[in-house]
């Protein structure tokens, strides 16, 4: 059976993921922050575990729960601060520097040797905002994460390739979720359907790319 990991499976996006690929038969490991906040996550077929993205010492451990691997959808992250304009703000930032871009690298890292024994893929889940081409402004905060998640997923592309996995950072597009809110042009559903697609289609000749849920390429 393929197996699938999902971090920050609890809501949104990451709740879609792991609702579409255990109706497909995938066994899905799904991890929450809050185990107490997954009433949604629950009542699906998966196996749910506890891991916080700012615990690193946590993400560092998980690997060692994750035996055969298919497929990573790095997932989980936070929005929180908007801004950096109060010395508390900036520390929450440095949180999220954590959250969205060292704990996925950290995890993916640690399940690379899962992941060349079966030829798995390793997908982040990304932001357009993490685009240096992107000129809309504002957002610092969680811009600079995607950012960093981009360069440090990249990075970790140019080793996964050497040994047969494919590495790529996707963006969802702006989804009806908690964080995207209720304005945003797409349902989870439609998202994760479109993302799920592409990770099908993608080849090893596209590990390191920084995409679109069509396939297009953002501009770093």
């Amino acid at each position: 059976m393929t197996t699938v990991l999902i971090t920050g499976a609890n809501r949104g996006i990451g709740l879609e993921f792991a609702r579409q690929y255990s109706s497909d038969g995938w066994s899905v490991i799904a991890t929450a922050r809050d185990p107490a906040d997954t009433d949604e996550l629950k009542a699906l077929p998966v196996r749910v575990e506890q891991l916080d993205m700012a615990d690193l010492d946590a993400v560092a451990d998980f690997a060692a729960k994750v035996d055969a691997l298919d497929l990573l959808v790095a997932n989980a992250g936070t929005n929180d601060p908007m801004n950096a304009d109060t010395i508390a703000e900036a520390k929450r930032w440095a949180r999220m520097m954590v959250v969205n871009s060292i704990a996925p690298f950290m995890l993916a890292r640690g399940l690379l040797p899962n992941a060349a024994a079966t030829g798995a893929k390793l997908i982040a889940i990304t932001s357009g905002m993490g685009s240096l081409a992107d000129t809309t402004g504002g957002w610092i905060p969680y811009r600079a994460s995607k950012a960093a998640l981009n360069m440090a997923w990249r990075s970790l592309a140019l080793e996964a390739r050497a040994q047969g996995v494919t590495a790529a950072m996707l963006s969802p597009g702006w989804v009806k979720t908690r964080m995207g809110g209720a304005g945003a042009e797409l349902t989870p559903e439609e998202s994760v359907t479109a993302m799920r697609g592409l990770i099908e289609r993608l080849t090893i000749g596209q590990t390191g790319k920084f995409l679109r849920r069509d396939g297009s390429e953002i501009p770093w």
